[in-house]
């Protein structure tokens, strides 16, 4: 692995629509990344979160243009989560947050909009959700309470 680009469009799917894993990347930000790699490996790589929700928020992503998560190869899988592991570690040293979130989105309706895998690292602090109680539980509102 090596320490050092996304672009995606704000709801508008990009990179592979229609989830079908034989069609091109065309128009994919994360095939060619504008964005400085955070750290590379030679099957994935993380680079920040082009909108993200908070300070620190990164993607890790294959490097083979793979609509969603589920059809990644297991060695694809093991090196992102890989670097999901460093970069979690690279967050706490650099914004102390007080919590971290980890999930991807995979489907239309789970709300994937760049349709080429990548996990979502999200640092979380205290105070910046009136109750963070549930987590990604809240992905569907009025249902994360329990």
């Amino acid at each position: 692995m090596s320490q050092s680009g996304s672009t995606p469009e704000k709801s508008t799917p990009v990179g592979n629509p229609s989830g079908d894993p034989t069609r091109g990347p065309a128009r994919c930000p994360f095939c060619a990344p504008t964005a400085p790699k955070i750290i590379e490996h030679r099957l994935a790589f993380a680079i920040p979160d082009a909108y993200p929700v908070s300070e620190g928020h990164t993607l890790v992503i294959p490097r083979r243009h793979v609509a969603e998560y589920f059809l990644m190869h297991p060695d694809e899988k093991a090196a992102c989560w890989e670097l999901v592991e460093w970069v979690r570690q690279y967050l706490l040293d650099r914004y102390q947050p007080s919590g971290i979130n980890v999930g991807f989105n995979s489907g239309r309706s789970a709300g994937q909009t760049v349709f080429h895998a990548h996990i979502h690292v999200i640092p979380r602090y205290d105070g910046d959700t009136p109750n963070p109680r549930g987590g990604v539980r809240h992905c569907i509102p009025g249902k994360g309470d329990y």
